[in-house]
Formats: C-alpha cells, structure tokens, sequence
C-alpha cells in the first residue's frame, strides 16, 4: 500500500466496511490475548449526538476506525463529561504511516467540540505500540475501569481535552 492520504469520513459502526474492519481487529485480538474483544457495545452508542465514529480511506478502501461514545461513571480529574475511545484500528498493510495518530487527533477534535472534557480508553499489554502512540501523545495511566478493569493485561488512559 503506497503512502498516500487519509480520507476521514463520519460514518456508523453498522456499516459494511466498519463490519470489516471490525472482524480484523477481533481477529487481531484473538492473536493477541487468545480470544476476542468480549465487552458489549451498543453500536447505536457511536451514533451522534452521544457519540461519533469515522472510518479512514485510502483510495476506495477502508484501512481506519475509530469512535467516541459518552461515557459515565468514569470521572479522571474531577470531570464529568467523559467520553470513551472505542474501535480504534489500522489494517495491518496501512500501519506505520500516522494514521492511527490522524484517526485519534479526529476523535479528540470532534469530542472537543461536543463539549466532551476529556477522553479515556482502554487496551492492553499485549499492544505495545498503542500504548507508546497514547503515551507519545499525552494520554496518562488512570485507573483501570470498564468490562476489563480487573485484567492485569488492561492499561487505561486518560486525556484531557
């Protein structure tokens, strides 16, 4: 895959090539922690206005994704309008190229301007690489919370925006 743009369109998790990318970053998953990601979300959850999600192009073809969606019960730094990171993802051909970092400074745009304060999310030890682009990028360890919060694999972040 040549190094060219990425094309960010707002799309709904319910879509065919978000239901693509999904079964491959599941797939990743499995490879990784042994099963797939297990923790419910309601697809309508990324849906505006509580939510958003977008999909990244190159050419005709879906490479990216990643949303946002409200979050309660979560409060770093004292702050109440919190909104989760979720589904974000880059194809294995499309990786190494800054799209993971384009998709995420997308999602805390729009987050921002929705009022949203801050954003968390969770993934893994065994996702290294996310861990230093968070880190790279101003997100800081907060406690573990969501479906996986008791794992010792989870690692939670936090930024505010």
């Amino acid at each position: 895959m040549s190094h060219l743009p990425l094309r960010l369109v707002a799309a709904s998790l319910r879509e065919r090539d978000a239901r693509l990318l999904v079964d491959e970053v599941q797939a990743e998953y499995v490879e990784r922690y042994g099963s797939p990601d297990e923790a419910p979300l309601d697809e309508s959850e990324l849906d505006p206005p509580g939510g958003a999600f977008f999909l990244g192009y190159v050419g005709d073809v879906a490479v990216a994704m990643g949303g946002w969606k409200s979050r309660s019960g979560v409060h770093p730094w004292g702050l109440s309008n919190i909104a989760e990171v979720k589904r974000m993802y880059v194809a294995p051909a499309a990786r190494r190229r800054g799209y993971a970092r384009r998709v995420l400074t997308h999602l805390e745009e729009t987050a921002r301007r929705a009022g949203v304060q801050a954003l968390v999310l969770e993934t893994g030890t065994a996702q290294p690489e996310a861990i230093a682009m968070y880190a790279s990028d101003g997100y800081e360890l907060i406690e573990n919370f969501g479906y996986y919060a008791w794992s010792p694999m989870v690692r939670s972040f936090g930024k505010r925006l």
